[in-house]
């Protein structure tokens, strides 16, 4: 075998003319077989298709019909019904049925893929009609149902998605990477030109631009989400003082039913529906209307006189739902017109909730906050201060999770945020290895992963809180537990050492939009405890040393549900 390639080398060293000659057959064949892959499976075409031009002679025929086929990788933006699919693109595209080859599996090749983008995103379009450019403004929103960003993967489907689950009737798109949705456009047309900036996650598509909106209205589908499933139960209330004041929008309903009250709400862009009896309430929660004060459910239970298992309230005790529209007074939000005097830290251990803290303090405040650190996947979700130095002094307060002397004195106040370490420690887990929002497998928790963290991270919670305490310059010490069940008190506390004066309709706004798009859903419950004996041990000791601490301050110690377990 050695003796034979060594003469075939030595053959065509003799005659380079004749390795030139090889090689080109070589890659004429090549590009042979290539062409071929693209052709097999097609049907035969008869000689009316092959012969599209009546004047023309079989060789014109064939040529004109070979183009056709070579313009299959193009054009691909435009979306005609089948019947014009089928004359753009020849015969071929419909089976023997005469439907169009949606599934395309018996073409191979990069045509064949490109075909089946086209009938995704027809599929896509048959969800949503584009209406045009419209203008937004950041103090008076074009649609003022619920929002989110994604400043890396925003695409116009996600964002139309996201809008349809919620029952919504249009979708728009701004900046990029920002998605609005709405029951009502309520803005003025503008030039499509003036809509120019590319989506974040999808090129060659447009969403929207500098304060102007790419609108779609939805085809909703999922009308039955929009009716039944976007209301959100608050209580029973008792009928506010002044009610034209506090529900300013009011509508007779005899035949008053939830659904009734609650779509009418929403279709004049109320985030509150309140029942009483056979009147139908709309307004935004207010000083006059705070939903604080719950009574007893028994005052409400009237039934509505369309719905026989539903209570609709009394002129008295108001039955009270939270429709989808988001209450828009806390979502304008930037940086700090100047240079702050001072850095303010939001310190937690990781996994008390420091996200989510910060989430309510840029919704309260209508500044950014910084971070001591920089995570992109933040940053994409609408955390815009995440990418500023954190001593640009920008920010309205700044996140870490450092503790030390040195890191600690470069402060001049903090907000101590402290959680059960028992959940704090899960929540962590969870994050390392699910995500912000996410969850660990079971095999991180039944693994070697899951012990070393416990005794890697608990003493970090005992240090970071008692390090805070001992060189922090005027601390103000939040317990995660407090924040979650009194969420207008504690968050007023928390402005306050910010210096923002904040107007309590403000505040009751970010109530009704508290967890965002930022907090976990819930720890997912696992099959067991994933403390052992030990552990529970070592924890407590760890509480115990954080309570004094506190005690010793002349604060209130740690909640009773961290200990016992």
């Amino acid at each position: 075998m050695a003796k034979l390639w060594f003469k075939f080398q030595r053959y065509f060293r003799r005659k380079p003319v004749r390795f030139f000659t090889f090689l080109a057959l070589y890659l004429t064949a090549g590009s042979l077989v290539f062409l071929h892959s693209g052709f097999v499976g097609q049907p035969a075409v008869s000689g009316n298709q092959a012969n599209p031009a009546a004047a023309g002679g079989p060789a014109e025929g064939a040529e004109l019909s070979f183009l056709g086929d070579m313009h299959l990788g193009r054009g691909f933006r435009d979306t005609g019904e089948a019947s014009s699919i089928a004359r753009r693109y020849g015969p071929w595209f419909k089976g023997k049925d005469g439907n169009e080859r949606a599934k395309l599996g018996d073409y191979g090749g990069a045509w064949s893929r490109a075909l089946k983008g086209r009938v995704v995103r027809e599929k896509e379009e048959e969800r949503a009609k584009y209406i045009g450019c419209y203008l937004d403004d950041t103090q008076s929103r074009a649609l003022r149902g619920v929002s989110f960003f994604d400043y890396k993967k925003m695409t116009i489907f996600r964002c139309q998605d996201n809008c349809a689950e919620r029952g919504y009737l249009y979708a728009g798109l701004e900046f990029g990477a920002e998605c609005y949705c709405g029951h009502k456009i309520q803005a003025t047309n503008v030039s499509e030109a003036e809509c120019d900036m590319e989506c974040k996650g999808e090129r060659g598509s447009v969403c929207g631009g500098a304060n102007r909106l790419s609108v779609y209205r939805l085809q909703l589908a999922q009308e039955s989400a929009r009716r039944y499933g976007s209301a959100v139960f608050r209580g029973c209330f008792r009928r506010p003082d002044n009610l034209s004041l506090a529900l300013p929008v009011t509508a007779a309903m005899l035949n008053m039913s939830v659904d009734k009250c609650v779509d009418f709400c929403t279709e004049k862009e109320y985030p509150l529906a309140a029942l009483a009896g056979t009147a139908c309430h709309c307004g935004f929660p207010t000083t006059r209307f705070p939903l604080h004060d719950r009574e007893d459910e028994q005052l409400c239970a009237q039934k509505c006189s369309a719905e026989e298992f539903e209570s609709c309230g009394t002129p008295s005790y108001f039955i009270v739902y939270q429709t989808q529209v988001q209450d828009n007074r806390c979502m304008d939000r930037r940086f700090l017109p100047g240079k702050s005097k001072q850095l303010i830290a939001l310190a937690s251990f990781p996994g008390a909730g420091n996200t989510w803290a910060r989430h309510l303090i840029e919704l309260a405040t209508g500044f950014y906050t910084g971070s001591y650190y920089f995570d992109g996947s933040l940053y994409n979700k609408g955390f815009k201060g995440e990418r500023d130095h954190w001593r640009s002094g920008r920010t309205i307060c700044i996140k870490t999770h450092e503790s030390g002397q040195k890191e600690i004195e470069a402060f001049d106040a903090a907000i101590l945020l402290i959680r059960n370490p028992y959940k704090a420690l899960m929540a962590e887990f969870n994050r390392k290895y699910g995500g912000h929002i996410g969850f660990a497998a079971h095999a991180h928790w039944k693994g070697k992963e899951w012990p070393e963290f416990v005794r890697n991270y608990a003493p970090w919670w005992a240090t970071h809180t008692l390090d805070w305490l001992k060189f922090g310059k005027k601390v103000l010490v939040v317990h995660f537990e407090d924040l979650k069940q009194d969420l207008f008190v504690q968050l007023g506390r928390m402005v306050s050492l910010l210096g923002v004066a904040v107007r309590e309709d403000r505040l009751l706004c970010v109530e009704s939009q508290k967890d965002g798009n930022f907090k976990r859903s819930g720890l997912r419950k696992l099959e067991y405890d994933p403390y052992t004996a030990d552990m529970q041990k070592t924890i407590s000791a760890y509480i115990k040393m954080v309570d004094a601490a506190l005690k010793g301050r002349n604060l209130t110690g740690v909640p009773d549900d961290y200990y016992p377990r």
